[in-house]
């Protein structure tokens, strides 16, 4: 069926628990003409009855095209990344978490630059443009534009939001990289290393963000913090491989 699009945008859905109310909505979104969609969703070992209601859900829409895999012990985020994006066969990547902290709307936002012939790869900035925020925590943002900052010096971009989970590649490009990171390293070493590509094409776009709280599941500590400068200065600095 991919086929017999000009076009297909692969989007990596990662679950530890899932409400159908997440694929409905990336279901629900109209991409421009003669683009399809390809949802590759990847099950981190959740304990509870979420493999049994993924696969329920292709059932049910079997229009869709969903390809889905099971990771038989929790790896981490960066981890299902890797399975999710050597699965993939649609010509452009989109990571979208399963907390919609991100909006699956933007997705034409985020494939405008792609469309008009000028990016390669595509962030959603959470620091750019007049979309709505939740506000909450101040250390958090002044860590992520640290992290922004630190990352920029080494990779010599202009990133507003290097540590954002909306990210858009083109899937040829990702899947040339060997990536290691399992768990929240990913943003940095695939900033890193994305950005040694020659003549590679970055745009950022504003996007709106509905951030979770610890007590709605947001799982990200100060020690992957640690750990994200570690990446930065192993994969940016020292440009290891």
């Amino acid at each position: 069926m991919i086929l017999n699009f000009l076009s297909c945008a692969s989007l990596i859905f990662i679950v530890t628990f899932f409400f159908s109310e997440y694929l409905d909505k990336i279901k629900n979104v109209e991409l421009p003409q003669d683009w399809g969609k390809e949802i590759v969703v990847i099950n981190d070992n959740s304990n509870d009855k979420t493999e049994e209601l993924i696969l329920s859900y292709m059932k049910q829409n079997v229009e869709m095209i969903i390809s889905y895999d099971y990771h038989k012990v929790n790896r981490g985020k960066g981890a299902a990344l890797h399975t999710g994006i050597s699965k993939a066969t649609g010509d452009y990547i989109i990571i979208q978490d399963a907390d919609l902290e991100y909006n699956p709307e933007e997705y034409n936002d985020m494939l405008r630059p792609i469309v008009n012939g000028h990016a390669d790869v595509v962030y959603g900035s959470r620091f750019l443009g007049g979309k709505p925020h939740r506000i909450l925590f101040f250390w958090h943002s002044i860590g992520n534009k640290f992290l922004t900052f630190l990352s920029n010096m080494f990779t010599n971009l202009n990133l507003t939001d290097m540590e954002t989970c909306y990210k858009l590649f083109r899937r040829d490009l990702i899947q040339s990289l060997v990536l290691r990171e399992n768990r929240f390293g990913f943003e940095p070493e695939v900033t890193a290393k994305i950005s040694r590509i020659k003549n590679i094409r970055i745009y950022e776009v504003g996007i709106s963000y509905y951030g979770r709280t610890f007590e709605e599941g947001k799982k990200i500590n100060w020690k992957d913090g640690l750990h994200a400068i570690y990446c930065i200065l192993k994969y940016g600095m020292l440009r290891i491989r």
